[in-house]
């Protein structure tokens, strides 16, 4: 997008946007991403604590939510919490 304040991210399957208007943002939300396998999961994981984001769940399965959940979790500068999961479906 060419406007400002604006953030949009696409895929194949799937389009996600922030915008920023006079309404804000919501605060701390969860913000999950799919990966297409779990050497993804880790490879975000390791560049997002490179980058200075905060550790909230280092990579690894995570059966409580269904068996094949593989995902890592970091918190960004603003607190949100961004994940990315392989659902090894």
């Amino acid at each position: 997008m060419d406007e400002p304040n604006h953030v949009q991210l696409e895929g194949a399957d799937h389009s996600f946007s922030l915008i920023d208007d006079e309404r804000g943002f919501t605060e701390h939300v969860h913000i999950a991403f799919p990966a297409q396998d779990d050497a993804t999961v880790h490879s975000f994981h390791a560049a997002a604590l490179a980058a200075g984001y905060q550790n909230n769940g280092g990579p690894g399965e995570r059966a409580v939510y269904h068996p094949g959940y593989y995902g890592a979790f970091v918190l960004d500068p603003d607190g949100h919490n961004v994940e990315v999961v392989n659902h090894n479906l």
